[in-house]
């Protein structure tokens, strides 16, 4: 396939708003391409290379973009930034120079998709000396290679700047669309993603056999969507909705999944990320375990020996660095509390009951680092109750109630998990959010040049991120320094195209930093667009600053539902 019918298509969605116009559009983009391109085409419509578990990264910043440019088109870095200023976006600047370059290429030739992905591959793997003028060097070339329309979005996805307004599910739709004609194979699509997190292998898979699909399997070194929990405001709403069940204690820590084939172990953070190297003492007691094959998930949090308690949040991350590792390891040693099974020895453990789970972990996890994490049976009220206020004498963050005959439900938010925080309506409670844009310091805060942030939630069914707050406290002035040197690097003149406001911050952000904000109550505003209807959105009262969830990325926010039940929990609705 050319590169310049993608290019085509990827003009018209932009052009579009509607789910099911984007869907037709990219579902006929499936059609015409052939087997051996439908993964690179997949990753290049989600603004990726590969899978975030294979931690392969452009490494391009909008300053080798514009020498690029200017190597390709003729032009001046100096007359590319200017005209950058004006536009607010490179692609377009790009797209109005190539029609009016001072040079031409010697050896132009059209530009497959394979041609734009492999050259997208070699960008990211380039390392070592010179690498950086290689770089810049075979993105030139495409550039020069292009057609306007070409270089405008080979452009924007070098920067992070797509903008296409395509997420995951109108992917999984439009795939289902190129078969089936319409959306009835979305569901085993979205399955056969939450077991392996790569898209791109799923839509070739779909593509070269579409029976796979319904048999696809857990693989190990092919990380799993982790399972979201539900939540409800009181123990008697838990009984009522799964009956008797297990209680967990909910650890303030990070969770990780972790993989293991004979010697070979390798770790993910929640956001599925490796971070193998980081915990070389979790490594080495995990190839210990007599099992072959095995992928668990758990909670890993630092122990202070000295003070015989947990560390916070905030120390345990210490742990997570690339460099000082062996440092680390002695001033926060970690124990993992395992919760959950998802594959042994050739098993795929997801279809399996929480029971069943639970029973072979019983038998796999010895004492030391790696531990099964507590489990307590509630047949009742009043017995999770009674766990749940342990919890809170504990300094815990609450409990985990699990139902006793539900399956692993990957990479989906289900009532197989609930999860019991505190009494509604009685005390704060806290939602992730992601960071969407930020405002400069004003009177005393005029010296960090940082004021606040505009934090948003995420609706699923529009696939857009919906504010929810603006949070002007909870920071200290380190804290303040450091947002701004965090959010300047990433600012953006507008906003990304999948964020909904009526608010208009000093700086736009890419979608890249996870916060937890804690907050008295939820009220309606016309504000902001959280859930907004009859033009009243839902809005955090006295938001707060809580921390950094660098554990998190933007899928695995507070939804817009969970705002909204929340709200109701609150009112007692």
């Amino acid at each position: 396939m050319l590169f310049i019918e993608l290019a085509s298509a990827f003009g018209e969605i932009e052009k579009r708003s509607g789910r099911l116009e984007m869907t037709d559009l990219l579902s006929a983009i499936y059609k015409k391409a052939k087997v051996n391109e439908i993964k690179k085409l997949t990753y290049l419509v989600q603004g990726i290379i590969a899978p975030s578990y294979e931690g392969i990264d452009l490494g391009m910043g909008e300053k080798f973009a514009i020498e690029a440019v200017a190597h390709a088109t003729g032009y001046s870095r100096k007359d590319i930034e200017k005209d950058y200023r004006k536009a607010g976006d490179l692609g377009l600047v790009a797209e109005s120079l190539l029609k009016k370059k001072k040079q031409q290429a010697l050896h132009a030739r059209e530009l497959s998709v394979s041609d734009v992905f492999d050259a997208m591959m070699r960008i990211a793997k380039s390392s070592g000396t010179g690498s950086q003028q290689l770089k810049i060097r075979v993105l030139a070339e495409l550039i020069n290679n292009s057609s306007p329309e070409e270089g405008k979005f080979i452009v924007r996805f070098v920067t992070g700047q797509l903008r296409l307004g395509i997420g995951d599910p109108t992917i999984l739709d439009a795939l289902s669309v190129s078969k089936a004609g319409d959306k009835s194979l979305r569901a085993e699509l979205e399955r056969a993603y939450n077991l392996c997190d790569d898209l791109g292998l799923v839509a070739e898979t779909f593509v070269s056999s579409p029976n796979k699909i319904k048999k696809f399997e857990v693989e190990v070194f092919k990380p799993v969507r982790p399972a979201l929990a539900e939540r409800l405001a009181t123990p008697e709403e838990i009984i009522k909705k799964i009956g008797e069940c297990a209680i967990e204690f909910k650890f303030d820590g990070f969770r990780m999944q972790v993989h293991k084939k004979g010697e070979k172990v390798e770790i993910y953070s929640r956001k599925l990320e490796k971070i193998t190297n980081t915990y070389p003492d979790v490594v080495e007691a995990t190839r210990k375990l007599k099992h072959r094959e095995m992928i668990f998930e758990g909670e890993a949090l630092a122990f202070n020996e000295k003070k015989n308690r947990f560390f916070s949040f905030q120390e345990t991350m210490h742990r997570r660095r690339k460099y000082g590792v062996e440092q680390a390891k002695k001033d926060y040693p970690l124990y993992v509390y395992a919760f959950d099974l998802i594959y042994l020895d050739g098993k795929d453990y997801t279809q399996e009951s929480y029971s069943e789970r639970r029973k072979q972990m019983e038998k796999i996890f010895p004492s030391g680092l790696l531990k099964i994490s507590e489990k307590m049976a509630a047949k009742d009220a009043e017995e999770i109750e009674e766990i749940f206020q342990e919890s809170v004498k504990k300094g815990l963050e609450g409990i985990m109630a699990k139902d006793l005959k539900a399956p692993y439900v990957a990479g989906a938010r289900k009532f197989a998990w609930i999860k019991l925080k505190k009494s509604y309506g009685k005390s704060v409670d806290t939602v992730d959010a992601v960071v969407v844009g930020y405002y400069l310091g004003k009177g005393a805060r005029a010296e960090f040049e940082f004021g606040g942030i505009l934090a948003a939630v995420y609706n699923p069914d529009r696939q857009k991120f919906e504010t929810v707050a603006k949070i002007g406290s909870g920071y200290s002035e380190e804290e303040m320094k450091s947002f701004h040197e965090m959010l300047s690097e990433i600012k953006r003149k507008e906003a990304p195209s999948i964020v909904d406001s009526n608010l208009k911050p000093d700086f736009w952000v890419e979608l890249k930093y996870v916060v937890e904000v804690a907050f008295d109550d939820i009220t309606l505003s016309p504000t902001h667009t959280c859930g907004a209807k009859d033009g009243k959105g839902y809005a955090l009262r006295f938001p707060r600053m809580m921390r950094l969830r660098s554990d998190r990325d933007a899928r695995e926010i507070t939804t817009t539902q969970e705002v909204i039940e929340m709200y109701e929990l609150m009112k007692g609705k």
